[in-house]
């Protein structure tokens, strides 16, 4: 069972990932601004983390389908967000 610290370490790295991204000013791959999505992984992450935080446990499907809805935006350059995830789901 995870810890609520370990799930407090996760998130937390992830979203400041997400902070970094949007002070980068990332492009998407075809040249848009991905400002508008970044902020809706940072409430995303802020919610499922409170959600696990009560439940002590990660949801892997949330993690899949979040992942999945990332690379279709974000460019290939930058991979931080993706590995803060899959550090989320490595949480047992």
């Amino acid at each position: 069972m995870a810890t609520n610290h370990d799930i407090e370490i996760a998130f937390d790295a992830a979203i400041d990932q997400v902070q970094r991204a949007a002070a980068r000013g990332l492009a998407t791959p075809d040249g848009g601004s991905v400002r508008e999505q970044l902020g809706q992984l940072e409430f995303r992450l802020r919610a499922e983390r409170a959600n696990a935080l009560e439940r002590k446990a990660i949801d892997r499907d949330w993690v899949q389908k979040t992942v999945r809805w990332i690379v279709e935006w974000m460019p290939e350059s930058d991979l931080n967000i993706i590995a803060a995830l899959g550090r989320i789901a490595r949480i047992k």
